[in-house]
């Protein structure tokens, strides 16, 4: 089974990104996908017997989307040119929008009645054919494939919006009229709803740029080139064209490109902080392991590449955040299946909006059938609802990864939140050795206020070791820990988290070493130590970078901000819909209120409702 994260073209709602994941998942090999709409990317896991990259891409292809699967293609130089080219459609819509609109509230007069409708009917007719374009090439798209999104939405309600304007322009006074019915265009409620949708749109593209934050910070660690020595002397060389073996030569000020180990007589310092959170450079000398991303501070050296590509550490932690920014949290579960049937569901309140104010009212209402359900298909854009969940996720597991912790899956970063008692192991995890050995070991530092502040969470500690009571029992009191146990085996620490999950506790782990590897796996959430052993940062859940113990009093804090902050935007997000459909159907009528958002305004609305939930996302930048 080979797992992968690829770039995703062409999704904008998240009936797009549902659609996408149901497709994928639909495709033979696949056995699990998770499609994030804010980071436009796909999780895939599949089996390489049965499928392949290009098959994935072509079974997207089929529906409307792009997989980015070749390595040469520039994701970030392509989204960049689709928001200059949306930069520019916003800017002509509301150029044809100001127009149509000075026409129909009658600060420009053209003459006759009937030339002011043609003159907006050729504006409008513009507008939908190149700003608008590709709400219709998509809404086909999808509906040959029996699917939906907000792209159709969008398309139908402005065709109805355009195609009742142009029948009124031509057969107005002969059909209408006739009937001694008043009649009007709204030629007006067609541009402003593309208008309003592609600024929406832009403004989320902006704001997006800030969820991903974070891995363009750590895709920023790494340099573009290398000092290769070839025939002992240093070359300038691409960071692709590094192979394991080869030796580098790094200078002051500068990053190292690729993990290795120190060669020659050579001592400097290196600045490691961007991986391991110390802010004191490390002494470095023959032999001495460097990562791909430190940056040198003083001294020049040469080391020998050990891991390089997608095998180093930097590489490792780039891709552990891209996929759990990509996971699905199980709250975000629900809100797929919901966004699946929205499009559909809306589409049909919006012919029962239609068929009620036309059975009740009779022909004199049609115009107001019309647009009642115009309104209602625009207002109900399930934009916001799909936004609410992997925005909040993006934003706080990047900013975990700031503080050097990091997060395996959204999964994770949920259940962290309820953590209310934690197992510790002592030896690598909550001690380092001394520096005379007959004083054996000692606290590690912020030990002790790091246990301060998970007992103000309400988080109860448990100290395990395999150590004698002699040894265990000073620890535990410097640490200020009351619960402790001394001379345990590995299985023991595993029965201790069994025992508190029976009362009911939602039990974390923390631990390094080979022998905490079973009570991870039983915890309900595991942490493992950056500086630890591979099998219990593989096991683990959760991986704190460096030997700062007060990042697990962060990550729960985290976690809490997080949820509380995606709890608050599926909130406003259902209310939105559950507040804004009645009124956009025209409910206050019903109550002798003459007044309903109208579509102009549906649209307004509906650009502001997603905005809206990606900047409230942005706030954890600033107050986690």
């Amino acid at each position: 089974m080979e797992k992968k994260t690829f770039a995703v073209l062409g999704m904008m709602c998240a009936g797009c990104a549902a659609n996408v994941e149901k497709r994928l998942k639909n495709t033979e090999g696949v056995r699990s996908a998770a499609v994030n709409l804010p980071a436009r990317t796909a999780l895939v896991e599949y089996d390489e017997l049965q499928t392949s990259p290009t098959l994935l891409q072509e079974a997207l292809a089929q529906i409307g989307y792009d997989l980015v699967v070749e390595e040469d293609r520039n994701v970030e130089a392509i989204e960049q040119r689709a928001y200059r080219a949306l930069r520019l459609k916003v800017i002509l819509s509301w150029l044809f929008a100001l127009m149509v609109m000075s026409i129909s509230m009658g600060y420009i007069h053209l003459g006759t009645h009937d030339v002011e409708n043609q003159v907006m009917l050729i504006l409008a007719g513009l507008n939908i054919a190149y700003c608008g374009r590709q709400f219709y090439t998509n809404a086909v798209r999808q509906l040959l494939h029996a699917t939906a999104n907000m792209d159709t939405l969008v398309a139908l309600s402005t065709a109805i919006s355009f195609l009742f304007s142009a029948f009124n322009t031509f057969w107005g006074d002969s059909y209408w009229g006739a009937r001694g019915i008043e009649w009007h265009t709204y030629f007006d409620a067609s541009v402003m709803i593309i208008s309003f949708v592609l600024t929406g749109r832009l403004l989320e593209e902006h704001a997006k740029h800030g969820t991903a934050s974070a891995i363009r910070s750590l895709m920023g660690l790494q340099p573009k080139t290398a000092h290769l020595i070839a025939d002992g002397m240093p070359v300038d060389a691409p960071l692709s064209s590094l192979q394991k073996g080869d030796t580098i030569e790094v200078r002051p000020g500068e990053k190292i490109p690729v993990d290795g180990r120190v060669v020659g007589d050579s001592i400097a310092r290196v600045d490691e902080s961007m991986i391991t959170g110390e802010s004191v450079a490390v002494e470095k000398r023959q032999g001495d392991k460097v990562l791909a991303g430190t940056i040198v501070s003083e001294g020049t050296f040469r080391f020998k590449a050990e891991e390089v590509g997608q095998k180093t550490v930097l590489a490792n932690i780039i891709r552990m955040v891209q996929e759990a920014q990509g996971s699905k949290a199980p709250v975000q579960r629900v809100v797929d299946r919901i966004a699946l049937v929205f499009v559909p569901a809306v589409s049909a309140i919006a012919l029962l909006t239609f068929l009620a104010w036309y059975l009740l009212g009779g022909q004199q209402y049609l115009p107001q059938a019309v647009l009642s359900a115009v309104s209602v298909l625009v207002i109900a854009c399930p934009c916001a609802m799909g936004l609410a969940t992997p925005t909040a996720l993006m934003v706080g597991i990047g900013k975990a990864a700031e503080l050097g912790i990091l997060i395996k899956d959204a999964t994770a970063l949920e259940q962290l939140r309820q953590t209310d008692a934690l197992v510790i192991d002592k030896t690598g995890t909550l001690t380092v050795p001394a520096s005379h050995p007959q004083e054996g070991e000692t606290l590690k530092p912020h030990a002790a206020e790091a246990m301060r502040q998970l007992h103000q969470l309400g988080i109860e500690v448990y100290m395990m070791s395999g150590d004698k009571e002699e040894r265990v029992a000073p620890i535990a009191r410097q640490a200020g820990i009351s619960h402790y146990r001394s001379e345990v085996m590995p299985q023991d620490k595993e029965e201790l988290v069994r025992e508190l999950q029976a009362q009911g506790r939602h039990v974390a782990m923390a631990g390094d070493g080979i022998n905490d590897s079973q009570a991870l796996a039983r915890a309900d959430v595991s942490i493992a130590m950056g500086r630890g052993t591979d099998v219990a940062m593989d096991v683990a859940q959760v991986t704190l970078m460096g030997d700062d113990l007060r990042r697990i009093a962060e990550s729960v804090s985290l976690s809490k901000k997080t949820v509380s902050m995606i709890h608050q935007n599926l909130f406003w997000a259902f209310i939105y819909n559950l507040v804004c459909i009645p009124l956009a159907a025209g409910l206050p009528y019903l109550i002798g209120l003459h007044w309903q958002i109208t579509p102009m305004w549906a649209s307004a609305l509906m650009a502001f409702s997603s905005v809206s939930v990606v900047l409230n996302s942005l706030r954890l930048k600033f107050t986690a």
